[in-house]
């Protein structure tokens, strides 16, 4: 699928993304703490530095487009799934359950899923009509 050129970035951050959910649900399956504690770390990490900006990105740019058309749904899931997202991570960094790490795993794949079918369509449309 060929993306607007101002979501080319976002769209293949998203494979980082899906790589962390994955490892994140394998680690919650082995459920051996020292990897649990690891791999958090690692995520946490990653997290800051790259899935932070990720996500204020579309906060700050491209949310404002969506609220401006009324498509409140897909503002309120794609901050509520963040405001998530961003809780796991704290929650990881206290306990690193493999609990956290498997609902983690889940709703960062769910996430990225449907960033990519729903809230980038919708903000390729919205780009698309204002140009």
């Amino acid at each position: 699928m060929k993306r607007h050129p101002a979501l080319i970035e976002l769209s293949r951050e998203h494979h980082t993304a899906l790589k962390l959910s994955r490892e994140a649900k394998r680690c919650a399956l082995l459920g051996l703490p020292a990897e649990s504690e690891l791999f958090a770390k690692k995520l946490a990490q990653c997290f800051t530095t790259e899935i932070a900006a990720h996500f204020t990105t579309e906060e700050r740019d491209f949310l404002p487009l969506l609220e401006a058309r009324g498509l409140h749904a897909l503002i309120e899931r794609t901050l509520s799934e963040h405001a998530e997202l961003r809780h796991l991570i704290v929650r990881l960094q206290q306990e690193p359950l493999p609990e956290y790490l498997a609902r983690f795993g889940d709703l960062m794949e769910q996430h990225v899923r449907f960033e990519e079918r729903e809230l980038f369509a919708a903000i390729e449309l919205v780009l698309d009509r204002s140009a």
